[in-house]
């Protein structure tokens, strides 16, 4: 589902979906599962798709189709947001971005079909139409190959690794079962759709001032002077954290926040990043906030292990202003973790 790039902010949700609305001809916006590329050219290759830190290969997180209307050369247009899930790193975070005008090379002039397809079965496609090949475990590049089979590809020697003990060691040899045997390498993370829905037009001072009110109602037979510590203990960090939980009260589902342009809501008033912090993009132009992942997210993706595991409070996407073209591949944009631990 596409997202608006204009007006109030547009919240996502996750849902369970059928295979086939998650495949990249019908321009999906998920989370987890293998990327649905769009552009199949100028896929990132290993090296972009490591993690900064630890090196080891990125996990896919989501995607976000997120078409610009008023240009023609984005009228797809789809940004792609990975993280390192491997202990004890797990801090690592790259995000790309792709877009196509409506006529190009890989997909039909007129929209997708809201039918599932005669073929709906769950097979994993591993190879785009552009001829490139596709890691085994991760779905993304995989410019290495199975020595034995040639047949079997990787991104990495770790995904060949984990793949070769969970299964290919015994398939490599029986090339038609190949497609259809590939193992549960847990190391994806569960697959949902994106939906989008408008945010609801509130006043934040009438919320705010209903909140205050039951707040005030319920410190009824609270002493003075624990009122008056109360209230020199309140800082910047702690109004900023009221602000977040009150604009998401009302939803509190929201796993993502999009608004191209808009001003992002931060969990903490530590680690907020100034314009100095966000790099222009490699064009010349100024990088604006484009969405913010919500740690409601994390509920959803089967990491639960505190310290050893994905974390975050708030994850920050800015893009090219300019949504520029730099030649037919994927670009890197930009991305900013604030962290839990920086809430008070």
């Amino acid at each position: 589902m596409a997202v608006a790039s204009a007006g109030p902010a547009e919240l996502g949700f996750v849902e369970a979906a059928p295979a086939w609305r998650l495949r990249s001809e019908q321009f999906p916006s998920k989370v987890g599962g293998r990327p649905a590329w769009l552009g199949a050219a100028g896929l990132p290759g290993p090296e972009e798709l490591a993690c900064a830190l630890c090196g080891r290969p990125l996990a896919f997180l989501l995607q976000l189709y997120a078409p610009l209307p008023d240009r023609a050369d984005a009228f797809h247009r789809c940004l792609f947001l990975f993280c390192c899930r491997v202990p004890p790193c797990c801090a690592g975070l790259r995000v790309f971005r792709n877009q196509l005008p409506r006529k190009n090379d890989f997909y039909s002039y007129e929209p997708p079909s809201e039918n599932p397809p005669p073929e709906t079965g769950e097979s994993v496609c591993l190879q785009l139409k552009s001829g490139a090949h596709l890691c085994r475990v991760c779905g993304c590049l995989g410019p290495k190959t199975c020595s034995r089979c040639h047949k079997a590809h990787y991104c990495s020697k770790e995904h060949q690794t984990l793949d070769w003990r969970l299964g290919h060691k015994q398939a490599c040899t029986q090339s038609e079962y190949l497609d259809r045997t590939i193992p549960d390498h847990n190391f994806l993370f569960p697959e949902f759709e994106i939906v989008i829905e408008t945010e609801d037009e509130i006043t934040p001072e009438v919320v705010e001032k209903e909140n205050e009110s039951e707040i005030m109602g319920s410190m009824g037979e609270v002493p003075e002077e624990e009122l008056d510590s109360m209230a020199k203990h309140e800082s910047r960090e702690d109004k900023i954290f009221q602000k977040f939980k009150t604009k998401i009260a009302l939803e509190p589902e929201q796993v993502l926040r999009y608004g191209r342009g808009i001003a992002p809501i931060w969990i903490s008033g530590e680690n907020i990043p100034q314009e100095k912090d966000i790099p222009d993009c490699p064009c010349g132009a100024k990088r604006i906030f484009e969405f913010q992942v919500m740690p409601q997210l994390l509920n959803y993706l089967k990491v639960d292990t505190l310290g050893r595991s994905v974390d975050w409070g708030v994850v920050a996407v800015f893009t090219c202003a300019e949504s520029c073209r730099l030649g037919i591949g994927y670009t890197e944009e930009f991305v900013w973790k604030q962290d839990i631990t920086d809430t008070p």
